[in-house]
C-alpha cells in the first residue's frame, strides 16, 4: 500500500503490515565503503581487520578498495546485523570541489589527508529519511485536530517546504532549482556503542525491548514515562535519528559540505542518560557532538551546542555538565521552574561544574511572549561574545521551533526571520562548521517557514530586515542578569568600563528602584565628590513636597561566594530595605535612596582606583560625609 506522506501516521496495529520500504537504498554508502568494526577498538585506535575483506589501499592519502570486496563487506554486514558499524572513509575526487590535500589525519592504523578546500565552493547538506515518520501513536486515527504534537508529518513539511522553494530537487515536485543545490546525506542506524557514549547501556536496552513488544503493552508502557509514545518501529525511527546528526555532523567537519541541516525526529534534547522523557528518546545532538570528537580528535575538540527550543535541554545539559570542552547555551522560557521541563535545573545559576564550571550558560525566560528583540538582544550580549571567546571547532544548532509565531506550546513570537539571523551571526564560528539538527516545533507552518529561512542562511543568503528591534523589559532584564552572572568565568561579559559586580548590581537596582516607586535619579554636582556617586541617588518624584522624608543610606549588596553568589535574579528579594520602602510610601512619605560604592573612584580618573586599604576607607569616609551635607544643602534644606 502507497503511504500518503501528509496523513499523521496513526493507528499503527493497521499500518504496520503495509508499510514498505522507500525504492531507494538508504543504506548504499555515498562516495564510499562502510567498514565494519568493533567500536570500542576503533576509538581506542585499533581498527581490527574484517576477515573476507582486502586491506584498503591508500593513494595521494585517498582511500581506495581492491575489486571484488564490497559485496564480501555486504555478505558480512548482513550476516551480523549486530555488529557495530565502524568508521566511513570515503573515495571521492576533491578536485570537482576545488579542493586540494591538506594535513594527515590519523585514526588508529588507518592514516589520510582531509581536503583544503574553499567552503563557498561546498554546498550545504541536507539529512532526512522518510523511516523516521514511522515513529507514531499506536491509538486509532483521531479527529483532525486532535494529533499529538510530536507529529510525524513535522519532518515532511519541512522537506516539502525546502523542495517547493527550489532548494532541493525531488521528482515529484516540479519547481526550478537554485544553482546550487542542497547535497542530500543519507541517514544510518546510530550504533550501540555511539548511542552508548551519551547514554547509558540498559536505556539502548529498554529502547531496543520496544521493537519486540506487543501493542497493548507498549500503550500501557507509556503511560508510565513523561511525555512519550511508543510502538514497534519507535526504536527503528530513533537510531534514525541519532544516526542522522551523526553523518551530517561528521559530513561538515570532514569536509564534505560547509553547513548543513538535519530534519529528523523523534527529537532529543529531553532524553537523559537513562529515561526517554520530553518526545525525545536518545539524544541525538550529543550523540553527534561525541562522536565526532571521537573520530575526529585532531579537529573536532571543542563543540558549542546553541539550544533556541522554547524548552530547557535538560538532557544535552545533563551530558556535558562537567566537560571544559563543549559550551552548552540554552535561550528557554524557565517560569521559575514551572515551566517544562519543570524544576530548577534550567535557571541561570547552573554554570556547570568540576572542570566544566562556566561551559553551561541557560538564559531563562521569565514568561512566554519574548519576540525577535529579546532573542537578538540575547546573541548580542552574551551569546555571540561568549561564542567567540570559547572559539569552537564545530557549531550545533539544537533548532526547536516552538518558540516561532504560532507555535501555541511554546507562546513565543519569534518570527522566520529572527531564526535566519541567529543563525548568521553563529556561521562565521569554527570556519563556518554549523549544522542544525531539528528538536521541538508543533506548528507545522511555523516549523516549515523558520526552517526554510534557516537553510537559506546556510545557503550564504542574506536575512530579511528585522523590524522588531527594542527587547521587553523582562527580556532585557534576564539577559543582563546572566550576563553579570556568568561575567565571573567570560570575561568578554565585563563591563569596559571596569565597573565591579556591586556596581552592575545598583544599576540592576536601580532600574528596579525606578519601575516600582518610580523613583528618579539625583544629580551630584560637585567636582570634589568622586563620580563613583553618579547613579547612587534616587528619590521618589515627591523628594521637595512639604511633607515627611525617610532618607536612607545604605552599602551595596552583599552577596556570597560559590554557586549562590550574585544572585542578580532575586535582588529585591535580598533587599531587606524594601520593607522600609513599602512602608514609608503606604504612610505618604517621600524617599531618598543613597548607595555608598565599595570603591571610591578619584575625580580626576574614574578609572584608576586607589587600592591601599587604609588610604581607602579614609577615603570612604570623607566622601560620605560630603555626599551626606551635599544632599542636606541641596535637596533636602
Amino acid at each position: 500500500m502507497e503511504i500518503d506522506l501528509d496523513v499523521p501516521m496513526s493507528g499503527f496495529s493497521s499500518l504496520e503490515s503495509g508499510l514498505r520500504r522507500p525504492s531507494e537504498d538508504i543504506n548504499q554508502p555515498v562516495n564510499g565503503l562502510v567498514l565494519s568494526s568493533t567500536e570500542a577498538a576503533y576509538r581506542n585506535g585499533d581498527v581490527p581487520a574484517v576477515p573476507g575483506l582486502a586491506s584498503p589501499s591508500f593513494r595521494d592519502g585517498l582511500v581506495t578498495q581492491q575489486p571484488g570486496t564490497l559485496a564480501n563487506l555486504k555478505n558480512r554486514e548482513n550476516s551480523e546485523p549486530n555488529q557495530d558499524a565502524g568508521v566511513q572513509l570515503k573515495s571521492a575526487s576533491f578536485a570537482e570541489s576545488g579542493s586540494s590535500l591538506g594535513d594527515e589525519i590519523t585514526v588508529g592504523d588507518i592514516a589520510w589527508s582531509m581536503p583544503i578546500v574553499q567552503p563557498k565552493l561546498l554546498a550545504t547538506g541536507l539529512c532526512y529519511d522518510v523511516r523516521m515518520r514511522y515513529h507514531c501513536e499506536l491509538e486509532a486515527a483521531k479527529p483532525r485536530l486532535d494529533f499529538h504534537p510530536e507529529d510525524p508529518r513535522r519532518i515532511y513539511h519541512i522537506y516539502r517546504e525546502l523542495c517547493q522553494a527550489g532548494l532541493y530537487k525531488d521528482p515529484q515536485f516540479d519547481v526550478p532549482i537554485v544553482e546550487k543545490p542542497l547535497e542530500r546525506i543519507r541517514a544510518r542506524n546510530a550504533t550501540a556503542s555511539e548511542i552508548c557514549l551519551v547514554h547509558h547501556a540498559n536505556h539502548y536496552h529498554f529502547m531496543e525491548s520496544t521493537a519486540a513488544t506487543p501493542d497493548e503493552d507498549l500503550v500501557h508502557l507509556e503511560r508510565q514515562y513523561d511525555s512519550i509514545y511508543f510502538n514497534r518501529l519507535t526504536f527503528s525511527s530513533a537510531l534514525l535519528s541519532a544516526g542522522g546528526a551523526i553523518e551530517t555532523c561528521k559530513a561538515v567537519i570532514s569536509g564534505r559540505v560547509k553547513n548543513a541541516i538535519a530534519v529528523i525526529r523523534p527529537p532529543g534534547h529531553h532524553a537523559e542518560c537513562n529515561r526517554p522523557m520530553g518526545f525525545c528518546l536518545f539524544d541525538n545532538v550529543s550523540i553527534a557532538a561525541r562522536v565526532c570528537q571521537a573520530d575526529f580528535p585532531e579537529v573536532c575538540r571543542k563543540v558549542l551546542v546553541l539550544d533556541w527550543d522554547v524548552h530547557h535541554g535538560n538532557g544535552i545539559q545533563q551530558d556535558f555538565y562537567n566537560d571544559p570542552n563543549v559550551l552548552y547555551i540554552s535561550i528557554h522560557v524557565h517560569e521559575d521552574g514551572t515551566f517544562y521541563p519543570p524544576g530548577p535545573f534550567g535557571d541561570h545559576m547552573h554554570c556547570g561544574a568540576g572542570a566544566g564550571l562556566g561551559r553551561n550558560i541557560n538564559i531563562p525566560w521569565p514568561t512566554k511572549g519574548m519576540g525577535d528583540a529579546d532573542y537578538l538582544y540575547a546573541f548580542q550580549q552574551v551569546v555571540m561574545p561568549v561564542a567567540y571567546d570559547f572559539n569552537p571547532d564545530l557549531v550545533i544548532i539544537a533548532a526547536g521551533f516552538d518558540a516561532a509565531v504560532g507555535d501555541q506550546l511554546g507562546g513565543c513570537f519569534v518570527t522566520p526571520t529572527c531564526y535566519a539571523h541567529m543563525t548568521h551571526m553563529l556561521s562565521p564560528l569554527a570556519d563556518g562548521k554549523l549544522v542544525v539538527c531539528l528538536e521541538g516545533g508543533y506548528n507545522l507552518a511555523s516549523i516549515s517557514k523558520s526552517a526554510l529561512a534557516v537553510t537559506r542562511t546556510l545557503l550564504s543568503e542574506p536575512p530579511d530586515r528585522i523590524m522588531e528591534t527594542k527587547p521587553t523589559k523582562a527580556g532585557a532584564a534576564t539577559v543582563d542578569m546572566v550576563r553579570i552572572y556568568q561575567s565571573r568565568f567570560w570575561p568578554c561579559l565585563r563591563s569596559v568600563s571596569k565597573s565591579n559586580t556591586k556596581d552592575a548590581l545598583r544599576a540592576y537596582q536601580k532600574q528596579q528602584l525606578c519601575d516600582e516607586y518610580d523613583m528618579i535619579e539625583l544629580s551630584v554636582f560637585r567636582d570634589r565628590l568622586s563620580k563613583s556617586f553618579k547613579h547612587q541617588v534616587l528619590a521618589t518624584i515627591n523628594y521637595a513636597d512639604a511633607g515627611p522624608l525617610l532618607i536612607i543610606f545604605h552599602d551595596p549588596y552583599h552577596h556570597q561566594t560559590g554557586p549562590e553568589a550574585a544572585r542578580l535574579a532575586d535582588a529585591e528579594v535580598y533587599d531587606t530595605l524594601n520593607w522600609y520602602r513599602d512602608w514609608a510610601i503606604k504612610e505618604g512619605f517621600a524617599i531618598i535612596d543613597v548607595n555608598f560604592p565599595n570603591h571610591i573612584a578619584d575625580s580626576d580618573d574614574a578609572d584608576e582606583l586607589d587600592y591601599d586599604k587604609e588610604l581607602e576607607i579614609a577615603k570612604h569616609l570623607a566622601e560620605r560625609a560630603e555626599l551626606a551635607i551635599y544632599l542636606w544643602e541641596n535637596y533636602i534644606e
